[in-house]
């Protein structure tokens, strides 16, 4: 039998959308992972001040945000944390996956959909949610590497806001599909233009600025829940 004909594209937002996690739980998790209690404690302890100002630099800017935050990444070794980030899904990002969000991404599979994450997260971080979900395309930035060590700084611009839709509509040409038949799943205000630039935007556990949107605008409006 032929596999069925893509109908449509479906764009998915990754950290909030797909699952309930940060790019900051996610480094948190790969730098202390391996690390003894007390140093854990330790490690921890010397962040706690980042994290707050990364908090203000958020609501400030997501995209300066990302920008400064994977800084932290400098001189890591890259072949060590790529592998690492294997053990960080099966352990941790796996039970954060919603179910609602396979399912969704399940339907869109029987209809001939395209599947496509669409995030800010890092590559290396996100292609084992990819595998385990079984998507077709994953649009992520990357970090320059250097002798084996990441620079901490991002090869392309970050994954955020007007960038998602440029990147998008990119997409979406290189295969042929109109943005109007097509799907975007967000859960933030910073993926307006993303949900904006398709026929069928979809919010997913919405920030109260995008809910309010989505109430005004008559968009489809989800709330997924972890398994218990």
């Amino acid at each position: 039998m032929d596999s069925p004909q893509t109908q449509a594209i479906a764009f998915f937002d990754v950290d909030g959308t797909l699952l309930s996690s940060t790019i900051v739980h996610c480094y948190v998790w790969l730098r202390t992972h391996t690390l003894t209690p007390l140093m854990k404690f330790f490690w921890t302890i010397g962040f706690l001040p980042k994290v707050v100002y990364y908090l203000i630099l958020d609501k400030i800017s997501r995209t300066r945000f990302n920008k400064v935050f994977y800084r932290n990444y400098d001189g890591l070794e890259s072949t060590e944390l790529k592998e690492l980030s294997i053990d960080m899904f099966n352990s941790y990002l796996k039970q954060k996956i919603f179910p609602e969000a396979i399912s969704q991404i399940e339907e869109h599979k029987e209809k001939g959909d395209q599947i496509v994450l669409l995030t800010g997260s890092l590559d290396f971080i996100v292609n084992p949610i990819a595998d385990f979900l079984g998507v077709d395309s994953v649009l992520a930035p990357s970090l320059g590497e250097l002798g084996g060590r990441f620079v901490g700084e991002l090869k392309s611009e970050p994954l955020i806001g007007q960038q998602k839709a440029i990147v998008m509509k990119k997409f979406a040409e290189e295969v042929g599909i109109s943005l109007d038949v097509c799907y975007a799943y967000g859960d933030s205000h910073s993926d307006l233009p993303m949900l904006n630039c398709v026929g069928n935007p979809v919010v997913v556990n919405p920030s109260r600025a995008l809910r309010q949107k989505a109430l005004s605008t008559g968009w489809e409006m989800h709330e997924w829940m972890q398994a218990s």
